[in-house]
């Protein structure tokens, strides 16, 4: 499933999520995977992730950001 992470954009139906992939070979890998529910909303935010809840409520879930080239992928540094 493609997930839009602009801030503004709700998921449109329940979702687990161990990982998110940019368009551009980055990836966001989690601790532990999480649920997002209809209405939640994703930002890219300095160093990683926020998850936007319908009500309001700002989680920064634990993770890394990786690249996908293959074996060996380089992390970025936060």
């Amino acid at each position: 499933m493609r997930l839009v992470a602009d801030g503004a954009t709700p998921t449109s139906r329940l979702v687990l999520v161990k990982d998110l992939e940019t368009d551009d070979g980055y990836a966001f890998e989690l601790a532990r995977p999480i649920f997002l529910a209809i209405g939640d909303r994703i930002a890219c935010e300095a160093p990683g992730l926020v998850v936007v809840r319908a009500g309001g409520k700002r989680l920064p879930p634990a993770g890394d950001w990786s690249t996908r080239c293959g074996p060996g992928s380089l992390r970025l540094s936060q």
